[in-house]
């Protein structure tokens, strides 16, 4: 029986981040849609938590004898350690070398250590680009989630690699309505406002929290952020003092499972995506599944994926962000616009259809030229 590996490393990442539930939830479901004869798998480096990379429906994880900084080194020297399959697919750039015999699909999110290198550390900027530099010239295929990431990738990287765009899709978990026993009794455990703009994403430089802050700033409405502290030292709280604003305005929810988070996402008045860059934006496809208008920044992929029905504004404008936010919470037939629009966009985000399209690169056979 042929067999597809996934490295699912970002299972085991202190913060998994956007990348994460794209690993899982598109793990879910290829092993939903696998042909019969395939067997999915997944393989993580050395580690006591290796068990949080479990995903319902798929074999394993199986624990390689190297642990992560070892095995990166080893992979980024060329030394052939491959990870066991037929086909190998790296849910992010930490791949392995490619093997004669063996296919290799590596999926790059963005392209930020290039158009946004100082949100990164230099160390991850280093590593990110030699990583992909590598994949680019070595694997069968790459995969990007939108193409915006595509283009900008071309303007930085020789693409001896073919390219395929596939899109991200909406956890139904996370848009579900949980009924209303269990919405009153998160709502009173978190202590959540009847009115809101919320944010959902990892507490870092690149996701314009600072700008998002001073824009709620001239609001009379509250601000939840949900994520996880990533790198940066970037601190909501110390953001509101700094300009202005009450401890009880901005909150952050840092750690909430799918059935709260759908909770406080259909509950929020507006979603704001702020980013400076994004390869795709999955808060924003997920707000809009779940009736929410969304505002976003005018990074190039969340235009392509908003795709009309959310509210662009310049990145790095809290002035503009704030006029687009007041105007969304005032005017309830834009509002009503927007939602409808929204939902009928987001329909077309699923991570079945995904799925598919993981599976049809795999399987092609001329696989450097599927298109």
């Amino acid at each position: 029986m042929p067999q597809l590996v996934a490295v699912a490393e970002q299972l085991l990442a202190p913060v998994p981040g956007g990348t994460g539930r794209y690993t899982r939830e598109l793990l879910r479901a290829m092993a939903a849609t696998a042909p019969p004869e395939w067997e999915l798998s997944t393989v993580v480096s050395r580690s006591r938590s290796a068990g949080k990379a479990s995903v319902p429906g798929v074999r394993g994880p199986r624990v390689l004898r190297w642990p992560g900084r070892a095995l990166t080194a080893a992979w980024e020297r060329g030394v052939p350690l491959w990870p066991g399959g037929d086909s190998v697919h790296a849910m992010t750039p930490f791949a392995p070398p490619a093997r004669r015999g063996g296919k290799l699909v590596v999926t790059v999110h963005d392209a930020v250590p290039w158009t946004h290198p100082a949100t990164l550390t230099p160390r991850g900027v280093a590593w990110h680009r030699r990583a992909i530099e590598r994949a680019a010239r070595d694997a069968d295929a790459l995969v990007v989630p939108s193409a915006a990431v595509a283009v900008e990738l071309a303007r930085h990287v020789e693409l001896i690699a073919p390219v395929h765009v596939v899109s991200e899709g909406v956890t139904p978990s996370v848009v579900a309505d949980p009924g209303e026993e269990q919405r009153q009794r998160v709502r009173t455990r978190l202590g959540m406002p009847a009115r809101y703009v919320l944010a959902v994403g990892t507490v870092e430089p690149r996701k314009g929290y600072e700008d998002l802050v001073r824009a709620v700033a001239s609001l009379d409405v509250p601000l939840l952020i949900v994520g996880r502290r990533g790198w940066g030292g970037v601190d909501p709280a110390a953001l509101a003092r700094r300009h202005g604003l009450p401890s009880d305005r901005v909150r952050l929810l840092d750690s909430l499972g799918d059935t709260e988070l759908a909770v406080v996402l259909r509950g929020a008045s507006a979603l704001a995506v702020p980013s400076l860059d994004e390869g795709f934006g999955l808060p924003l496809v997920e707000a809009m599944a779940a009736g929410v208008p969304v505002v976003h920044s005018d990074a190039p992929a969340l235009v392509e994926v908003a795709g009309g029905a959310g509210v662009p504004v310049e990145r790095g404008d809290p002035t503009a962000l704030a006029g687009a936010l007041r105007g969304v919470l005032e005017d309830s037939a834009r509002r009503a616009a927007l939602v409808e629009a929204g939902r009928h966009r987001a329909e077309r985000f699923t991570w079945e259809r995904a799925a598919r399209e993981m599976w049809r690169i795999h399987l092609a056979r001329d696989f450097r030229r599927v298109r």
